[in-house]
């Protein structure tokens, strides 16, 4: 029928309008957001916390922790996963409200440097953009640095080194393969996931932590045994 092909060409007419508005405002912010500080300044601010870990001074399990549960393609991604993108649009649709963001490693540091935690599409346009200019100007491993130096590991602490030395008396440097999982699963929810507040829902988060890392190819299972 005429009237139905010429309904699903408005329609599609309507996304490719209101998809161009979303991109132009979402540029927009990012280019705000980057006036007011830089990459470079960005990365400096967190390089100068106290106890800033580089990431040579991260045992291999922590690094292979936290790409597992955080963002398995890191290194092959240019800051946008479509895989991960789409995966969590089909999970959000099935579940009918926003559960999954489906953010990289890069978009994670880039929403939590230059712009609000509120979940609204503009804002996710422009940390895509930030992303990919955070990609442009940083290596991998600097990216994965700064990021584990500037979240929340819950009790307090927002960084690694502090986490580290506050849960287990010691640098990251120190830690253990226990030590890595359990710290690498704190910051999806760090108020319900730290051993201080819930020691039962940190050890539940950190056998979720080993099992994303045997499917990510990190870990053999056999190691376990």
């Amino acid at each position: 029928m005429k009237w139905i092909k010429r309904l699903c060409s408005f329609l599609i007419l309507m996304i490719l309008v209101l998809t161009g508005i979303l991109c132009v405002k979402g540029y927009a912010d990012y280019r705000d957001a980057l006036d007011r500080k830089s990459v470079e300044e960005m990365a400096a601010d967190i390089e100068s916390i106290d106890n800033y870990t580089t990431i040579e001074e991260l045992p291999q399990a922590y690094i292979d922790a936290v790409l597992a549960v955080e963002d398995k393609r890191f290194y092959s991604h240019p800051g946008l996963d479509p895989i991960a993108t789409a995966r969590a649009l089909v999970n959000d649709i099935r579940a009918g409200s926003y559960v999954e963001g489906g953010s990289t490693i890069t978009q994670q540091l880039a929403k939590n440097q230059y712009f609000t935690q509120d979940k609204k599409i503009v804002r996710k346009v422009a940390e895509m953009f930030m992303a990919i200019k955070i990609e442009s100007v940083l290596d991998k491993d600097k990216i994965f640095e700064l990021y584990v130096n500037s979240i929340f590991y819950g009790n307090g602490y927002y960084c690694v080194g502090d986490a580290a030395m506050g849960y287990f008396g010691k640098s990251p440097s120190e830690m253990d393969f226990n030590e890595c999982t359990l710290l690498a699963g704190i910051p999806n929810a760090p108020s319900n996931y730290n051993p201080v507040a819930s020691p039962k829902l940190a050890r539940e988060r950190q056998a979720q932590v080993i099992e994303k890392m045997i499917k990510a190819g990190y870990l053999d299972r056999d190691y376990l045994e």
